[in-house]
């Protein structure tokens, strides 16, 4: 949780460089945000999943990266 009560979820992954691995850590991350979901969900009902992108990547036919 940080200082807005925000959950934030950050996955890492290593591949051979022609895996598709950003689509698996994109994948844990929406799988991740819906556990936390599922578990504070008694706690409300207005819990919003946002902001779901990729942030960084290496390798592939073009690299990914923060601005």
């Amino acid at each position: 949780m940080n200082d807005r009560n925000e959950a934030v979820i950050r996955l890492r992954g290593e591949r051979a460089p022609q895996d598709r691995v950003e689509m698996e850590a994109l994948t844990g991350a929406s799988v991740a945000a819906l556990t936390v979901y599922d578990m504070c969900k008694a706690l409300s009902h207005e819990i919003v999943i946002a902001e779901l992108r990729l942030l960084e990547k290496h390798g592939g036919r073009r690299d990914v990266v923060p601005p």
